[in-house]
């Protein structure tokens, strides 16, 4: 599941780097393994831990065809550390679209940093994908 220079998943009953609180194989390692996220947030979430754990796969599969990427190459040199949730707008069970707010905080070469993005997130053929920053909220 990982890729090189990226931790391996969590020893079972660890808690998920996500920071939700659950272990990872409930919460962000079910959707890494394959299952269907129910909501923006929980996709978003197990993204956020495909970045920290290096699932490359992952993160394309849950990625809008009409946004992805051809290929997706991650800097083995950013760790990501903690996942903070800012807040949400739709992305439930029964919506269609939702965006989801956070920060993102990393190492790289020792130094902190944070991502921080307004989400867009659509539904489509019945699963969320991701579909992209809101350009206008990028920080």
């Amino acid at each position: 599941m990982s890729t090189p220079g990226h931790p391996a998943a969590p020893a079972p009953g660890a808690p998920c780097p996500c920071g939700w609180g659950e272990a990872f194989e409930a919460c962000c390692g079910r959707h890494l393994a394959g299952a269907e996220a129910p909501t923006a947030e929980a996709l978003m979430r197990s993204r956020y831990t495909a970045f920290a754990l290096g699932d490359v796969a992952h993160l394309l599969r849950t990625w809008d065809p009409a946004t992805r990427p051809r290929e997706l190459v991650l800097d083995d040199d950013v760790r990501w550390r903690r996942l903070v949730v800012l807040g949400t707008s739709g992305g439930g069970p029964f919506d269609d679209t939702g965006t989801v707010e956070f920060e993102a905080h990393h190492r790289r070469a020792g130094r902190r940093g944070v991502q921080a993005e307004r989400s867009l997130f659509a539904r489509r053929a019945g699963r969320w994908v991701y579909v992209g920053p809101d350009a206008d909220r990028l920080a």
